[in-house]
């Protein structure tokens, strides 16, 4: 039985007017964002730096992923003026590094990629200077779909693994490894110059050694940044968390993926996808 949480898992929340600031502006825009939807460990913290990583596409996902936090079912129909208002939010909060995800729509013919293309092509109006970061789910591996997304021209096109493959029946019994490893792969030959990121979680029962073949798999995409994350799991219902990861193991990896050469790697028990993202953008710029 997994002990009580370690020491290097627990935060200590601080709330500031920034933090209500932001609460306000996405509530009275009707935006929603995965930092609450997916119960992100970091979101005072991101909050209170007045930065937020926006979910387009509604709050509802067509898919079941047994990890994550976001509601599954049914979805409403697409919210065409969203483009608009995130750009209103993004210039308001006055972000230079603007993140968008989104849930999966596989209800929707492109699976939502002409949504991603019209949010950024409405960032790239209303905030010129500002570099965009996109976090996709897989379109089916519609390589239509990606050519809408990427021709939009996002800086950072991030697609996350998640897991190990032997794990993907349990953690992702609706997604396929491989798939998310071609859409990597696909998205840097449609434009070499974007920048590729992806990401994976630990702590799901994963084996050393695997981690280190999915390092393999996803330099062979051509992806050049990679986040490490530890999983937690947001309620009892999901799935359970199988062991705590050391952060002289997260240390490994992030060393380990240096050498296999990951441009940028972000490893340790707190990361996410879009925490800090910005840095790893003015990370490749240097």
């Amino acid at each position: 039985m997994l002990g009580t949480r370690p020491d290097w898992l627990k935060k200590r929340i601080t709330i500031n007017d920034q933090q209500t600031r932001v609460h306000e502006l996405l509530a009275g825009l009707h935006l929603n964002t995965v930092c609450q939807s997916a119960v992100c460990p970091n979101i005072a913290e991101c909050f209170a730096k007045g930065t937020a990583t926006f979910m387009i596409l509604g709050n509802i996902c067509t898919r079941n992923c047994r990890f994550c936090a976001v509601d599954s079912g049914e979805p409403l129909p697409v919210d065409e003026d969203e483009p608009r208002r995130l750009a209103i939010a993004s210039r308001e909060l006055k972000l230079k590094h603007v993140v968008i995800t989104s849930v999966t729509r596989d209800d929707l013919s492109d699976g939502g990629a002409g949504h991603f293309a019209r949010t950024i092509d409405e960032l790239h109006k209303e905030l010129p200077e500002a570099t965009i970061e996109v976090l996709t789910p897989d379109f089916k591996g519609d390589e239509d779909a990606l050519i809408l997304v990427i021709k939009s021209k996002p800086d950072i096109f991030n697609h996350n693994v998640e897991t190990i493959p032997r794990l993907y029946p349990e953690v992702r019994p609706m997604a396929d490894y491989q798939r998310s490893l071609n859409v990597l792969k696909k998205s840097k030959e449609i434009d070499p110059d974007v920048h590729t990121k992806s990401g994976i979680m630990l702590g799901l029962g994963e084996k050393r050694s695997e981690v280190s073949e999915v390092l393999l798999d996803l330099m062979g995409t051509g992806c050049s940044i990679l986040t490490v994350g530890q999983y937690l799991s947001p309620s009892p219902s999901h799935l359970k968390i199988h062991e705590y990861i050391h952060p002289e193991v997260f240390s490994e990896i992030e060393q380990e993926a240096r050498e296999l050469g990951f441009t940028y790697v972000a490893s340790g028990p707190f990361v996410r996808s879009s925490f800090n993202a910005a840095e790893a953008f003015k990370f490749m710029q240097m």
